[in-house]
């Protein structure tokens, strides 16, 4: 484990009416972490809405976090890999062999989706540095998470930046993702694991595809 717990803490079958109120749930989970020098990075888009109401619960700042799949070639639906703000990179390595994918092609897709990854950053943040992480608890939130491969690059990309503490938090989610996350990460909130999971949706009444602009105006929006 290298030093951290990798906790997990896990809740069984909640529903949510938006990403507001689960927001507001995960941050009834996560109060042991007001006043630890915290720092919440919400995963846009859909993570931007749920990160505000923890940042705003705990008293602490937001910024925005963006992780960029990495399409495999000819079939860019599927995912090899993914890409996380500050250089965090996930590959499938099973997948990448099974499928013949060459070097240079995972190269040109990692080239493609930093340049689309600095744009949004800068689509979102304006010339606004990003938040700095180093020696702070650093809390990863996402409106849910299936696979896990994108908290994953994340977690490894702010692991990488020497924070205090890497806290990954969603409303939903697998058990068994969870689970694996915590190998990576400090401590693991899911607040809701419902047997036989789906999707992230099937626990939101309102789902609604977070657009670039309601990501601009919660960054805007005062957290402390």
């Amino acid at each position: 484990m290298s030093g951290w717990s990798g906790v997990t803490r896990r809740r069984g079958r909640r529903a949510y009416r938006d990403r507001r109120d689960a927001g507001e749930m995960l941050a009834a989970e996560l109060e042991s972490y007001r006043d630890r020098d915290a720092v919440v990075l919400g995963l846009a888009r859909g993570g931007v809405p749920v990160g505000w109401q923890v940042a705003r619960a705990l008293g602490a700042p937001l910024d925005v976090f963006l992780v960029r799949k990495l399409g495999v070639p000819q079939w860019q639906e599927l995912a090899m890999g993914a890409l996380a703000s500050g250089g965090g990179v996930v590959i499938n390595d099973n997948l990448v062999r099974s499928l013949g994918i060459r070097d240079e092609d995972i190269e040109a897709a990692i080239a493609r989706e930093t340049e689309e990854l600095h744009r949004r950053e800068r689509a979102y943040r304006g010339d606004r540095p990003p938040a700095d992480i180093e020696n702070r608890v650093v809390i990863l939130v996402d409106d849910g998470i299936a696979t896990g491969a994108s908290m994953l690059a994340a977690v490894r990309a702010v692991r990488a930046q020497n924070p205090a503490r890497v806290v990954v938090a969603v409303p939903v989610g697998p058990a068994s993702t969870c689970s694996e996350l915590a190998r990576e990460a400090d401590d693991v909130v899911c607040a809701s694991t419902p047997p036989g999971f789906e999707a992230v949706g099937q626990v939101f009444e309102d789902f609604h595809q977070v657009t670039d602009d309601e990501v601009r105006e919660l960054l805007a929006a005062p957290t402390v």
